[in-house]
Order: structure tokens, then C-alpha cells, then sequence
């Protein structure tokens, strides 16, 4: 017990197991369920108040994400990432989402473009509100969403697990010293260095956005002064 604060669910509105991976997450993010912790689901279930059944499902999705491993006759592990782990992980993504940019810019239309302004600018909302639950799923929809212009499934696949593995690490820290807002705005920025035939641009753009990323995460808390805004070229 006393693992987790206690959270109401209702399994009315979605199901039970849908809730409670949504409430571990979010332990994760908050740093309540530690990495290289071993939990237990009956034990999680009675910070719940539930059953053990729908919280060890949850934890079964959640390894299937890689944020936690099962540990035989023990509970869930959760997956501990070294500094080499996140910087092999930024680098596979770097190759392939930096130069599907530049080619989605020269060959996307204006209106599949356009589309991801709203999620684009759902993620600066959910930075700017605190909402790290939000602000995950925006910036998955918009990363996934964009990539998926280039109608290449395997793509989408390996940097959507990619993002599994990586994108719980140093969150919280991030949104207490409002360092998530300039991160959240790197999206819209991006989307206007596409729409304006940019393609140089916003490979550069995107690049400096994932090392942007990798460096707060690693907690250095200099890369954005270092490294400039994304604006288009003139």
C-alpha cells in the first residue's frame, strides 16, 4: 500500500483497464513509481481499490511499450535508460524523421499540412496548462501523424517505438521550470518552415528540435539559448 495516491476510476466512462495504464503513466511522469523498482499488481490494485486483474493488464500494455519489464513471480520492473540508451534512441530518430521532413515539405499538400496545426498547437496548450498527460499524446499525434504523409507504415512503427522507450525521462523536471513551452512551440515552428517550401529549413528545424529534446532531458539546461529558434528563411 501507499504506492500511489489514490485515484477515482470509472470504469463507466472507459474501460477500467484504459484507466488505470493512463493512471500508471502518469505515476511514471510524476515520478510516484520509480525506475528500477519492482511493483507489484495486487499490491498497485490496493492503492487503486480494485482488482488485481485489470492493473496487472495495464502493467502487460505498458511492457509492451518497454516503460516497465515483467519480473517473474515479482510484479513489473520499471525500464531503467542509460545516457547511451537516449542517445542511441535520439540518433535512430534523427535519421529517420530529419530527412522524411525535407521531403514531406516538397512533396505534401498545403491541406494534409494544415491538418496538424491544431495538434500542433494542442501540445503548446497542454506545455503552457502543465498537462503531461496532453502533452505526451499531442506530441505522439503530431510526430506519428506527420511521418505518416509519407505513407511508409514501417517508419512510423520504429519511431512510434522509439518514442515509447524515451519519452517519460526527465518530464516533470521539464514542465516545474517551464522548460516544456519552448519544446511545445519548436511544433508550430516546423509546420510553418513546411508550409513555406522550406525543406532545408525545416530539416534543420527538427533537428535542432530532437537534440533540443535529448539535451533538456539530460538536463544540461543550455541547449535552447545555444541553439536559436526554427523561423523560416527570408
Amino acid at each position: 500500500m501507499g504506492h500511489l495516491k489514490r485515484r477515482d476510476l470509472n470504469a463507466t466512462r472507459e474501460r477500467l483497464r484504459d484507466q488505470v495504464g493512463n493512471a500508471l503513466r502518469a505515476a511514471l511522469i510524476s515520478g510516484e513509481l520509480r525506475p528500477g523498482v519492482v511493483y507489484s499488481a495486487p499490491t498497485l490494485a490496493e492503492d487503486f481499490g480494485i482488482s488485481a486483474t485489470p492493473v496487472r493488464e495495464a502493467m502487460l500494455d505498458l511492457a509492451r511499450e518497454g516503460l516497465v519489464e515483467p519480473v517473474r513471480n515479482k510484479g513489473f520492473r520499471v525500464t531503467e535508460l542509460s545516457e547511451s540508451d537516449l542517445d542511441q534512441y535520439t540518433e535512430i530518430r534523427a535519421l529517420l524523421e530529419i530527412p522524411t521532413v525535407g521531403r514531406l515539405t516538397r512533396i505534401a499538400t498545403r491541406q494534409a499540412l494544415e491538418g496538424l496545426r491544431p495538434v500542433a498547437r494542442e501540445i503548446v496548450r497542454a506545455a503552457r496548462d502543465h498537462d503531461l498527460i496532453g502533452y505526451l499524446e499531442a506530441d505522439r499525434q503530431f510526430h506519428l501523424s506527420l511521418l505518416a504523409l509519407a505513407g511508409n507504415d514501417r517508419l512510423v512503427e520504429t519511431v512510434s517505438e522509439l518514442r515509447s522507450r524515451s519519452r517519460l525521462y526527465g518530464l516533470t523536471a521539464l514542465d516545474h521550470r517551464d522548460e516544456l513551452i519552448p519544446s511545445a512551440e519548436e511544433h508550430l515552428e516546423i509546420l510553418d518552415l513546411m508550409l513555406a517550401g522550406d525543406d532545408k529549413g525545416a530539416e534543420e528545424c527538427m533537428g535542432r528540435h530532437l537534440g533540443h529534446i535529448r539535451s533538456l532531458w539530460a538536463s544540461s539546461g543550455n541547449s535552447s539559448a545555444e541553439d536559436g529558434d526554427c523561423k523560416p528563411s527570408v
